[in-house]
C-alpha cells in the first residue's frame, strides 16, 4: 500500500511539474542556405517552379512566420544563437573561425532535464563534442555532400550515399528504433543542403532540365559605381562565381584544381575524389553534354551571367528537392509510429540566400534576402492550420520557445522570447517592433564587412562601423528591394534619427558591448582595394 502511495505521489508530482507524458515531442528540420523565396508557401518569384511541395504541406498545416529574421546570416553562429537563445557575442561563437562551448547552457540540456530523449543528426558546424543529446551524428565542418564522415560517440565513420538522404535515414531510424519510447522527445535533423557548392543527389541530377528558372528582377544590380560597402564584396555570380568549381564545367575527378589559386571553394572537386565510379559515372552523364553544349555557345556579358544564374539555380533547387522529400519522410514517419498528432514539426533554416538577387550568391549582409530566414511551425490541435502571422521574429527564440512547449523553465538570461502565445493565435500587445543584427566575419571569404543594425517594421538602419562613418538606412515600404540608401536625404531625417535611437537602445537591452571602432587608415586602404 505504501509503494502504490508513493508511486501516485510520484505519478502527480511529474504531472504538476510539466513531466507528463503527453507533452508534445519536438521535431525540428534545419537546413543550411534555404531562402524562404524558394520556398511555395511563401509565394517568392520562384513559387512557379514548385520548389517545395512537401514543405508548402507543412505550411499549410501550421503557421508560416512572414517576418523570420536570424540575428548574424552565418551558419555556426545562427545555430549558436538557437542552442542557447542568446546574440552571438554572449554566447561566444560569433564567426564560423570559433569554437562553441558546449559546456554552457543550451536548450537540448535543459530539455533532457525536463525529461525529454534528444536527438541530433547532420550539420552541427559549432566543433567540439555536441553535449545535451542522448544520441548524435553529426558532419564534420560543413560536411560533404557525397560519401561523407559522420562524427559520432563512438569515432568518426564514413557513410556512403548523399548527405541528405543519410541524414534522414538516421533521424528514421531513431525514431522508428533508437528513441526511448516512454519519454517525449526532441529531434534535430539538421541539413548541409543547400549549402554551396550544391551538389544534388544523382536522382536529381536532370531535374528542371527542360525548363527555364525565372531570373529575379535584381540580377543584373551593379554596385560599382556608388560608395556602398556593397561594392567590395566578393559573391557575384559575374565575378565571382567559378565556373568550374561552383558550376562543375569540365569538372572531374582528375581535374587540376591545385593550379588555380585566390579564394575559391574547391569542395566540390575535392569531393569528387571519394564519389565511387558508379556515382561519378552518373554525375558525367548529367553534365558532359551540357558543358559541351555551353562551350559551343561561347558565351559573354550579361548572357554568361544568364547562363551561370540558370545552372547555379538548378542546382541550388535540386539540392532543395532533396530536402523537401526528406520533409516528406519525417512526416511520414511519424504518422507511421503513431505520433504525428502529439508532435510539433518545425522547418527552418540558419539564414537566408541570394538566388541570384542583386546578382549574387551566398548571405552574411544584413539586406533582406540574408536576414530573413524561413518559420513554419505544424503544431496539431493548437496552431492553426494555414495560419500567418506577420509578427516580428528570430531564431534567437526558438530555444525558448522549445522550452516553453516542454514545459520547462525558461532560464532568465536568455534572450529571445517564446513564440507559443503566437502560435496560439494571441496578439501580444508588448511583442517586439525591432529586431537586432550584428555580423562579424571580416576580413574573410567574401569580404562581406562586419556591420550592426536594427530592423523596425518598416526601415533599417546599418553601420559598417570598421571604415568610419558608413551607414546606410532603407524605407522598406517604398524601397523592398533596398535599392536606394537614404541615409543623407535630408527628407529622411526625423525618422533616421529615430531609428538610430532604437538602434542604441536596441544594442543595449542587449549588453552589445562587442568591438565596433574605426580600423586605421592604413588597414582601411588596404582592405578597400576592390578587384573590378
Amino acid at each position: 500500500m505504501k509503494r502504490f502511495l508513493a508511486s501516485l505521489l510520484v505519478t502527480f508530482s511529474l504531472l504538476g511539474s510539466g513531466m507528463a507524458a503527453e507533452r508534445p515531442n519536438i521535431v525540428f528540420i534545419f537546413s543550411d542556405d534555404h531562402a524562404p523565396h524558394a520556398i511555395g508557401a511563401y509565394d517568392g518569384w520562384l513559387k512557379s517552379v514548385d520548389p517545395t511541395p512537401n514543405i508548402d504541406k507543412l505550411a499549410a498545416q501550421g503557421m508560416l512566420f512572414q517576418n523570420s529574421f536570424c540575428t548574424n546570416s552565418i551558419c555556426g553562429p545562427s545555430r549558436a544563437v538557437i542552442m542557447t537563445g542568446k546574440h552571438s557575442h554572449k554566447n561566444g561563437f560569433m564567426n564560423n573561425g570559433n569554437s562553441f562551448d558546449w559546456n554552457q547552457q543550451t536548450f537540448p540540456k535543459l530539455l533532457q532535464k525536463a525529461g525529454y530523449t534528444t536527438a541530433l543528426y547532420g550539420k552541427s558546424h559549432l566543433k567540439g563534442t555536441p553535449q545535451g543529446f542522448d544520441d548524435w551524428k553529426v558532419l564534420p565542418g560543413q560536411g560533404l555532400y557525397y560519401n561523407p564522415d559522420m562524427i559520432t560517440p563512438e569515432g568518426q565513420m564514413r557513410i556512403e550515399g548523399h548527405c541528405t538522404d543519410i541524414v534522414t535515414d538516421l533521424a528514421v531510424k531513431w525514431l522508428q528504433e533508437g528513441r526511448d519510447a516512454e519519454k517525449p522527445f526532441m529531434l534535430m535533423v539538421q541539413h548541409k543542403a543547400p549549402h554551396r557548392n550544391w551538389m544534388p543527389a544523382p536522382r536529381h541530377l536532370h531535374l528542371y532540365d527542360d525548363i527555364e528558372i525565372p531570373e529575379p528582377n535584381t540580377l543584373f544590380d551593379r554596385w560599382w559605381d556608388n560608395e556602398k560597402p556593397a561594392r567590395y564584396q566578393e559573391l557575384e555570380i559575374d565575378r565571382h562565381m567559378h565556373l568550374n568549381f561552383d558550376l562543375f564545367v569540365d569538372l572531374v575527378k582528375d581535374f587540376d584544381g591545385k593550379s588555380i589559386k585566390g579564394r575559391v571553394d574547391k569542395s566540390a572537386w575535392m569531393n569528387m575524389q571519394r564519389m565511387s565510379p558508379e556515382q561519378l559515372e552518373v554525375w558525367r552523364d548529367a553534365y558532359a553534354p551540357k558543358d559541351k553544349d555551353f562551350h559551343a555557345q561561347n558565351l559573354s556579358c550579361d548572357d554568361l551571367v544568364r547562363w551561370k544564374f540558370q545552372r547555379y539555380a538548378k542546382n541550388y533547387l535540386r539540392c532543395i528537392k532533396g530536402v523537401d522529400e526528406s520533409v516528406g519522410t519525417l512526416m511520414d514517419t511519424l504518422k507511421d509510429i503513431g505520433v504525428d498528432n502529439n508532435t510539433i514539426v518545425i522547418y527552418s533554416s540558419d539564414q537566408g540566400f541570394y538566388v541570384g538577387d542583386h546578382g549574387w550568391f551566398d548571405k552574411r549582409w544584413m539586406y533582406e534576402e540574408s536576414l530573413k530566414m524561413p518559420l513554419i511551425v505544424k503544431w496539431p490541435g493548437v496552431t492553426k492550420a494555414g495560419s500567418k502571422s506577420e509578427r516580428m521574429v528570430q531564431n534567437l527564440d526558438y530555444g525558448e520557445t522549445f522550452l516553453d512547449v516542454a514545459g520547462a523553465k525558461i532560464p532568465d538570461d536568455m534572450q529571445g522570447r517564446s513564440l507559443v502565445p503566437l502560435l496560439k493565435g494571441e496578439q501580444p500587445a508588448d511583442w517586439r517592433k525591432s529586431i537586432y543584427y550584428h555580423y562579424y566575419e571580416y576580413p574573410s571569404v567574401h569580404m562581406v564587412p562586419r556591420h550592426y543594425g536594427v530592423r523596425t517594421e518598416t526601415h533599417k538602419l546599418m553601420k559598417f562601423y570598421q571604415f568610419g562613418e558608413e551607414w546606410e538606412f532603407y524605407d522598406l515600404e517604398n524601397d523592398p528591394d533596398e535599392l536606394t540608401n537614404q541615409y543623407n536625404n535630408p527628407a529622411y531625417a526625423d525618422k533616421i534619427a529615430e531609428v538610430r535611437a532604437e538602434l542604441d537602445r536596441i544594442r543595449e537591452h542587449y549588453e552589445d558591448d562587442s568591438d565596433v571602432a574605426e580600423k586605421p587608415k592604413a588597414w582601411q586602404e588596404t582592405m578597400r582595394t576592390p578587384a573590378l
